[in-house]
């Protein structure tokens, strides 16, 4: 029986030890080890696994530029006209038919991918669950993930049956970003569903990065004398992950050109949407942006616009009131009405060069209460007021490297609707709302196929994607509660 040189296995752990220290000492955050000889073996092990994946240097170069005095500017303008069009537009009738079946060609040929953004819990929701396991309370009791994953079994039977001729896989592989506190719930959800007809080899997970708690001073706050104080670096991490977790790299295994990435609380979301890939391929576009138009001036949403000269999202907070107000030619449309819905196309060669730019993305500063050890008397610190800071990147944080971006509006009603907020919330974005906008729309489909729904009709996704197939409801009454699985 072979048995490991012990001494060698403790060399390599006092190497690896002194290589760390000297590593954060060096760049000022020695402190860290200050009470490592205290801690136990196994301790003395998760530390050093937490600060083995670290990059120091990275951390205080990001703390350095986010917290740096900056120079604001008001130079926003509205969206190129040659960046934009819309769905919602009459003319555009016979646009939305060819970019549909450009998306629906490249999908039967295997060339478009998905990226989920999952890492968040559903504890405004009041469970402890990933958000995407959530039951909004349809007829079905389908969960977010489950509506999401028969959308795209339904996108690709309809562009299987579209191009049957294609040499293509037809698959969509689906990439789903977790954070370290969902991983594992989320994939265990996913085997006890059976991937919800998902082939397992065609839905890869992957973790969103964190970064370490800050000071005030720039010093890495601990949580306890053996644990970093760290927190998820936002959505806008995912570019960082995407190569750290081997997503580009399966990607170019796949030989998938084109990607598609949401959010998983938008029940209403169209994914792997063939008219919104259509659209951006036909653009030529690296980068593309879903919107919908505001509800109104003073909506607190960003807007995709230009900033100095480039594209981006703008703040609601940082519009100045006469821009948010202004009104298009038509005197009827908002200028600035583009609404931002974390909905993104990209080319698999945008995000692969994404790296290059790490450098130059403006991290946001977020203040916080941050419970800590005090390392002058090892004590746990719980603050009344904000003692630190966190550092996130936003998706829409690399707009601005975009040359070629194409921007699609899309009508709200029948392509958002966020969950956000607990059951019974006054402010709307709820399993109710959530619930009600996807019932309503299934209500449109059935009315537009020459059909009558009564009461709680859902209409499965294997059914139809986007109303399409409904054509034997011509008619037809439907009484709800039910749930139609097929025709």
């Amino acid at each position: 029986m072979f048995l490991p040189d012990i001494s060698n296995v403790v060399n390599s752990a006092v190497a690896t030890e002194n290589q760390l220290r000297a590593t954060f000492t060096n760049a000022g955050q020695g402190h860290v080890f200050q009470y490592f000889d205290t801690l136990s073996s196994e301790g003395k092990a998760s530390l050093l696994a937490q600060l083995a994946d670290i990059d120091v240097d990275r951390c205080n170069r990001i703390f350095a530029k986010a917290t740096s005095p900056q120079t604001c500017s008001n130079s926003i303008e509205p969206l190129p006209a040659d960046s934009f069009s819309s769905t919602i537009n009459p003319s555009e009738v016979d646009s939305i038919k060819d970019w549909r079946a450009t998306g629906l060609k490249l999908i039967a040929e295997g060339k478009v991918a998905v990226i989920l953004l999952a890492g968040g819990q559903g504890t405004r929701l009041g469970s402890s669950a990933p958000k995407g396991c959530y039951d909004i309370n349809l007829p079905s009791h389908k969960s977010l993930f489950q509506l999401q994953a028969e959308r795209i079994l339904s996108i690709q039977r309809i562009a299987r049956n579209a191009y049957p001729e294609s040499q293509g896989t037809g698959i969509i592989p689906w990439y789903v970003m977790t954070s370290g506190p969902t991983r594992a719930a989320t994939e265990c959800f996913f085997k006890d569903n059976n991937f919800f007809g998902l082939l397992e080899e065609n839905v890869m997970f992957f973790n969103q990065g964190v970064l370490p708690a800050f000071g005030m001073d720039g010093k890495i706050l601990m949580e306890d004398k053996g644990v970093l104080a760290t927190a998820p670096d936002g959505n806008g991490g995912i570019y960082k992950a995407l190569k750290r977790e081997g997503v580009l790299a399966d990607l170019g295994r796949r030989a998938i050109p084109f990607v598609h990435a949401y959010c998983v609380d938008n029940c209403l979301v169209k994914v792997a949407d063939p008219v919104f890939i259509g659209y951006c391929v036909a653009k030529k576009a690296n980068c593309g942006a879903k919107v919908v138009p505001k509800q109104r001036a003073s909506e607190p949403v960003g807007v995709v616009c230009l900033r100095n000269n480039k594209f981006a999202v703008v703040e609601y907070s940082e519009i100045p009131l006469e821009l948010s107000n202004q009104l298009n030619a038509d005197g009827k449309t908002l200028t600035y009405n583009a609404a931002n819905i974390a909905n993104h196309f990209y080319t698999t060669e945008f995000l692969n060069s994404i790296d290059e730019m790490e450098q130059t993305l403006e991290f946001h500063v977020a203040k916080k209460k941050i419970k800590h050890i005090d390392m002058k008397t090892g004590e746990l610190v719980i603050p009344t007021t904000n003692n630190g800071i966190k550092l996130e990147l936003f998706i829409f944080d690399v707009f601005p490297f975009v040359e070629r971006m194409a921007v699609l509006e899309t009508a709200r009603k029948e392509e958002f609707s966020p969950l956000k907020n607990a059951s019974g919330c006054k402010d709307g974005d709820s399993p109710e709302t959530s619930r009600a906008d996807i019932l309503a729309q299934h209500k449109r489909f059935i009315e537009a196929a020459g059909g009558t729904a009564i009461g709680d009709v859902e209409l499965s996704p294997l059914l139809t994607y986007d109303g399409e197939g409904l054509e034997s409801l011509d008619g037809v009454t439907v009484k709800g509660p039910l749930v139609v699985s097929h025709l």
